[in-house]
C-alpha cells in the first residue's frame, strides 16, 4: 500500500485535473519504462506552480527548463549519472516527498574508496570532541538558550541564525503540504486538518509537538474572552511555533490548531522569523512560521517556549 503512495496521489490529483493527462502523457519520452515515466511524471506535476508561466498545450522556455530538470534527475536516480554539486543540489531540493520503489543504488569511486580508508580528523574537531561531554549543552546548538553571567534567564531565546537553518525544512515542508491540499480537492473547513499536517511533516522526516492547557489555566487570554472550559493546544515542529486552537477537548483544539497552521501555507511562501510573545506573564523571543501577508503579529500566549533552560 505504502509503496503506491505516490502513484496513487498522481492518479487522484489527475482525476481531479482531468485537462492535463493527455497534456502530460504528452511529455513522456519514448523510451522510458513505466517505472521511470511514473517517477518523472510526478516530479513534473509536483514542481509546476514553481514555474507559473507553464500553460499546459503551450510551449515554454519554463517548460523546457522543467522537463530539462526531470530528466537530469530521472537520468541520476535511474541511470546514476552525476552532475555539478549546484544542479544536484536543485534536483534533489524539487524532488522532495518522492519515493522511487526499487531505485537502482549506485556508489560513486569516491564512496567505495572511502570504506576503504579511516576518515582524517581535523586537530580542532578531536579538540572540541573531548571538550563537549555527552551531557553538557553545546552553544552552537539553536534549540537552547545561552545565558550570560549579567542576564537572567527571561534573556534566553533562538540566536539570530536560528531563522536561516530552520527555513530550508520549512521550504519542504511548503512544497508538501501544497501538493496535499491540491490532491485533497484545496483547503476547507471539512478537511482532516490535523491528519494533512501530520503526513506531511512525517513525509519531511520530522514530527509535530502538540503542548495541551486547560483554558482556564492561561493567565494571558484577551479581556473579552469569557470562556473558561475546554483545552487549548498548540502546534510546533523543529521549536518552530506553527499555531493555537481552542476547544471543547484535546481532539478539537488539535484539530482547529491544525487548520490555523494550514492557513500559513495559503500564501506564495513561508518564512521563519523570530518574534516577541507572551510567556508566563512576559515578553519572550519566539521561532514563529509566518506567510507573506504584512499584519499586525499578535499571537496568542504561548503554551511553551523551548528556548528557556528554566522550564
Amino acid at each position: 500500500m505504502a509503496a503506491r503512495r505516490g502513484e496513487d496521489i498522481v492518479s487522484e490529483f489527475l482525476s481531479q485535473n482531468p485537462h492535463l493527462v493527455s497534456w502530460v502523457e504528452s511529455l513522456r519520452g519514448h523510451c522510458e519504462t513505466n517505472k521511470q515515466w511514473y517517477a518523472r511524471r510526478e516530479f513534473v506535476l509536483r514542481n509546476m506552480e514553481a514555474f507559473p508561466t507553464i500553460q499546459p498545450g503551450s510551449p515554454s522556455s519554463s517548460l523546457d527548463r522543467l522537463l530539462s530538470l526531470s530528466m537530469v534527475w530521472a537520468n541520476h536516480v535511474f541511470l546514476g549519472c552525476r552532475y555539478p554539486q549546484r544542479v544536484m543540489d536543485k534536483i534533489n531540493e524539487m524532488a522532495e516527498g518522492i519515493t522511487v520503489i526499487e531505485a537502482p543504488e549506485r556508489k560513486t569511486r569516491d564512496e567505495i574508496m572511502g570504506k576503504l580508508k579511516r576518515p582524517a580528523v581535523s586537530a580542532d574537531a578531536d579538540y572540541q570532541g573531548k571538550k563537549t561531554k555527552p551531557n553538557e549543552p553545546d552553544d552552537r546548538a539553536h534549540s537552547k538558550c545561552v545565558v550570560h553571567p549579567a542576564t537572567s534567564s527571561h534573556k534566553c531565546g533562538p540566536s539570530p541564525g536560528a531563522p536561516a537553518e530552520h527555513q530550508p525544512f520549512f521550504n519542504r515542508l511548503y512544497k508538501a503540504v501544497a501538493w496535499k491540499l491540491v490532491s485533497a480537492g484545496g483547503f476547507g473547513p471539512n478537511l482532516e486538518h490535523f491528519e494533512i499536517l501530520r503526513s506531511c511533516v512525517e513525509s519531511c522526516k520530522a514530527s509535530l509537538t502538540c503542548v495541551f492547557v486547560p483554558l482556564k489555566d492561561i493567565p494571558d487570554l484577551p479581556a473579552g474572552r469569557t470562556q473558561r472550559e475546554g483545552q487549548v493546544c498548540e502546534l510546533r515542529c523543529c521549536t518552530v511555533y506553527m499555531g493555537t486552537g481552542y476547544g471543547r477537548d484535546e481532539s478539537a483544539a488539535r484539530a482547529m490548531a491544525s487548520k490555523e497552521a494550514l492557513k500559513v501555507f495559503q500564501g506564495q511562501k513561508v518564512t521563519v522569523k523570530i518574534s516577541r510573545r507572551r510567556f508566563r506573564g512576559r515578553d519572550v523571543d519566539d521561532l514563529v512560521l509566518l506567510d507573506e501577508q504584512s499584519r499586525s503579529q499578535a499571537f496568542p500566549p504561548a503554551l511553551s517556549c523551548p528556548f528557556q533552560e528554566d522550564e
